[in-house]
């Protein structure tokens, strides 16, 4: 059997009821057998600042690092906030690419959100892009997975109802782990 592929997902919202936690609950329900999504909240961690790094990470970073160190690639999900993604999680990369050792660097990428308007955070997943190539991460580009008109797709407890959905999200999640077992190898 295939070992399983451990990969840690980000949700850029704080929101109790957000669509993009949501789809990253709905991500680990339709992972492939092979893959195994650990979340990870950055809630708790404080607003980058250099001194404080190098003081020593704050406990609540280190913790996440140290997840972030075992994992073998990630999943961000981004809501859009001002045509880019959400100060949570750019804090968050700022953090967890910082030396010595970071987390993230070189690591496979999938990129993912959902809006309630009609972009499907297509800006906000540009941006993400971008960070990743500095950060030297190999994104997986198709397929993109833009969810528009959020209120939609999920029901009241925040499941994912529609079909289409499901399926190119299950594809991402296929795409991610074919490009995590090539840069393995």
């Amino acid at each position: 059997m295939t070992e399983k592929i451990k990969i840690v997902g980000i949700s850029g919202s704080l929101r109790k009821r957000s669509f993009n936690t949501a789809l990253l609950r709905a991500a680990i329900e339709l992972a492939p057998p092979t893959m195994e999504i650990e979340t990870v909240d950055a809630r708790d961690f404080p607003l980058y600042d250099d001194d404080l790094r190098e003081a020593g990470y704050p406990q609540a970073v280190d913790a996440i690092r140290k997840t972030c160190a075992a994992a073998q690639g990630f999943l961000f999900v981004t809501p859009e906030y001002n045509f880019s993604t959400s100060g949570v999680l750019k804090n968050a990369i700022d953090w967890l690419s910082r030396p010595p050792a970071s987390p993230v660097i070189g690591k496979p990428l999938a990129v993912m959100g959902a809006t309630p308007g009609m972009g499907g955070t297509m800006r906000a997943q540009f941006h993400l892009r971008q960070m990743a190539v500095f950060l030297d991460m190999p994104v997986v580009n198709k397929p993109e997975v833009f969810v528009r008109q959020a209120a939609d797709m999920f029901d009241r407890d925040l499941k994912l109802q529609d079909e289409s959905t499901k399926k190119i999200v299950t594809q991402l999640l296929e795409s991610l782990e074919r490009l995590v077992r090539r840069y393995a190898k």
